[in-house]
C-alpha cells in the first residue's frame, strides 16, 4: 500500500471537498480523547463548529471544504458574530463561540500541516461579573432544607453530604457526583477528579465527613469499590440536574436570591477562605484552576463585599 503525501501536498481538489463538517467531527474526536476535555465542552465546540461551517456555506453560497476555512477575512468572523448576536447571543457567549472557531480553525490548519494565518477580530467584549457569594448562614440553611424536602430520609441525607461538599470543600457537582465509595471510609481527605481528568487532594473537614457517613450508613444500595458514591432513587449514579432542582426547591422556600445555586456555595467556599486570610496558590490548589488567573477573581469578590460593608456601616459613605 502506497504512503500517502504528507499533508502539505495534498491536491487543491482534495483539501477543498474534503467536507468540513467531517472535520469538525474528528476536531470533536482530538477534544475527547488527545486534549481530555469534557463531554459538555466537546459538545459545546463542535456544535459551534457546525454551526460556523453551516453559516459560510449561506454566507458564502458554497460547499465548505476545509481549504475554504483557511482562506477567511476578518469580515466572514464579523458576519457570523453579527449573526449570532441577532439570534440573540450575549456577549460572553458570543466571545466563548469566537475562542470555539479559532480552535478549530488552528485545528484544521494543522491537519493540513499549514501555519494558521487566521484573520484578526475582536472579541465582543465582555461585561464584568463577579460570582455572588451565599452567607455562611445562607448556605447551611439551604443545605439543611434541600435535605429535609426529600422524599425520603436517606435521599435527604445525600443531599445534604452533597452540598456540604460544595460548600465544604469548594467541589463542582460534577466532582462530587463522580466520587466513587473508595472515599469510604472519608479520611482527613479525598482525591478528586476534576476538569481535563486532572486529580487534586482536597481537605475534608469533619462535619462534611460525617454528612457522607450519615447517607452512606443510610443508604439502602450497597457502596462498594468503584461503585458510585452518590446513587439516585434506583441505585444508578445521581444526575445533576436533581440536585440543582433540589436546590431551586429550597431556595424557594427560604426565599433566598436565583443566584444561590450549586455552584455558588463553591464560589461562597473560596470567598469565605479569602476573607479569613487563604493564599491564592493554596485556594488555587484547592479549587483546582489550572491557571491562577482564574483564582485572582475571588480578591474582586472579597473586596467588593468590604466596600459594600463600608458603605452600610460609614456614617459619611
Amino acid at each position: 500500500m502506497a504512503d500517502r503525501p504528507p499533508p502539505n501536498q495534498l491536491s487543491d481538489e482534495l483539501r477543498e471537498h474534503d467536507p468540513a463538517p467531517a472535520l469538525a467531527e474528528r476536531w470533536g474526536s482530538y477534544l475527547r480523547h488527545d486534549r481530555r476535555r469534557s463531554p459538555h465542552t466537546v459538545r459545546a465546540y463542535v456544535a459551534t463548529a457546525h454551526r460556523f461551517i453551516h453559516f459560510l456555506g449561506r454566507h458564502r453560497g458554497e460547499q465548505i471544504g476545509r481549504f475554504a476555512l483557511l482562506a477567511l477575512n476578518a469580515s466572514d468572523l464579523r458576519a457570523f458574530l453579527a449573526d449570532r448576536r441577532s439570534s440573540g447571543l450575549g456577549a460572553s457567549s458570543a466571545a466563548r463561540e469566537l475562542s470555539a472557531v479559532r480552535a478549530f480553525l488552528n485545528y484544521a490548519a494543522e491537519q493540513l500541516g499549514e501555519t494558521a494565518q487566521l484573520p484578526r477580530t475582536r472579541a465582543p467584549k465582555r461585561p464584568r461579573t463577579l460570582p455572588r457569594p451565599a452567607s455562611p448562614e445562607d448556605a447551611m440553611g439551604l443545605a439543611h432544607d434541600a435535605a429535609g424536602g426529600a422524599s425520603a430520609e436517606w435521599i435527604g441525607a445525600r443531599d445534604l453530604a452533597i452540598l456540604l461538599l460544595l460548600y465544604g470543600a469548594g467541589l463542582r457537582v460534577a466532582e462530587a457526583l463522580s466520587l466513587t465509595a473508595r472515599v469510604l471510609p472519608v479520611g482527613p481527605s479525598i482525591r478528586v477528579i476534576g476538569k481535563r481528568s486532572k486529580s487534586r487532594v482536597v481537605p475534608i473537614v469533619p462535619a462534611v465527613a460525617q454528612a457522607i457517613e450519615d447517607y452512606a450508613r443510610q443508604c439502602p444500595f450497597p457502596l462498594r469499590g468503584e461503585t458510585p458514591l452518590f446513587v439516585g432513587a434506583r441505585g444508578g449514579r445521581l444526575n445533576g440536574d436533581l440536585v440543582r432542582r433540589a436546590v431551586r426547591c429550597a431556595r424557594q422556600r427560604l426565599g433566598l436570591p436565583d443566584s444561590l445555586t450549586p455552584h455558588a456555595l463553591r464560589h461562597s467556599f473560596a470567598t469565605h477562605l479569602l476573607a479569613r486570610g487563604a493564599d491564592l496558590r493554596a485556594l488555587q490548589e484547592l479549587l483546582g484552576h489550572a491557571s491562577l488567573s482564574s483564582t485572582q477573581i475571588y480578591t474582586a469578590v472579597d473586596a467588593a463585599r468590604l466596600l459594600d460593608v463600608y458603605r452600610h456601616a460609614h456614617p459619611r459613605a
